[in-house]
């Protein structure tokens, strides 16, 4: 797509409207009350955020058409599954949404195939994953499960990925109402082999992390709050939480 293309798909990008959250809220509030128009305005007004989205998957060579129907599939799965009492912006459960269902698309359209020792290092590495978990009763990172199989870890991530489900990359890294917020594709999109994998690396980094690390990360970094903000709300003082910050951040620069 030229950016100055003003038509996508038969939309005109020039007149896209952009809805203020608080009318997003009211919107969501319609929908779970069965407003059908609701839902249409709220699609039509979140289409900007779809365009925005699908910038970062142009390289991959697919029509810019295609991105973005695809992109509305995942905004409307995003609408339909957003919990109105979550404390997070729309925008931020979307994006991932709509991120994934387009990686999801590349990837099920990719004429690439796993080859047969790329599956027996997966196979492999789950079968030392469940060890490690049932000793451990928790999760293994990958550098855990590469040490017990003694491959790279970036052979075992790689191999991990190649046969799970595509979105299999989306499990929730912070939960703080039971609906599932994605850290990773907030962290930016890499076309790159070496940046996929470098992603999935942080992410099992994320995972090892406790809840109150967690939580910290969170806050200071999705709702963009001082640490004496933080400090304030989780009931611990600022040097704590600074404490606190820059140890896990320190432990997920070491994993990946």
């Amino acid at each position: 797509m030229q950016f100055n293309k003003v038509e996508i798909s038969g939309v005109n990008t020039s007149k896209l409207k952009v809805l203020s959250e608080e009318k997003k809220t009211e919107l969501l509030k319609k929908i779970k009350a069965g407003d059908k128009s609701a839902r249409e305005e709220l699609i039509q007004g979140n289409l900007r955020l779809v365009l925005s989205v699908i910038q970062k998957f142009m390289s991959r060579g697919t029509p810019p058409d295609d991105l973005f129907q695809v992109g509305v599939v995942g905004l409307i799965k995003a609408i339909d599954n957003f919990d109105v009492s979550l404390d997070v912006k729309f925008s931020t459960y979307a994006v991932p949404m709509i991120s994934g269902e387009l990686r999801r698309y590349l990837r099920d359209n990719n004429s690439i195939r796993v080859s047969r020792s790329m599956r027996d290092l997966a196979y492999k590495a789950m079968q030392a994953r469940e060890k490690l978990m049932n000793q451990n009763s928790n999760e293994p990172s990958a550098k855990e499960i590469s040490k017990e199989i003694g491959a790279p870890q970036s052979d075992v991530v790689f191999a991990l990925e190649s046969i799970s489900e595509p979105v299999s990359i989306y499990e929730p890294v912070y939960s703080n109402t039971g609906d599932t917020l994605y850290m990773l594709d907030q962290l930016g999109d890499s076309s790159s082999d070496e940046g996929w994998i470098d992603e999935l690396l942080l992410r099992d980094a994320i995972k090892t992390l406790s809840e109150r690390e967690k939580n910290i990360l969170y806050l200071r970094f999705y709702q963009g709050k001082t640490q004496v903000e933080v400090a304030s709300e989780i009931g611990i003082s600022q040097a704590q939480v600074s404490r606190l910050e820059k140890n896990a951040l320190s432990r997920i620069k070491s994993s990946v």
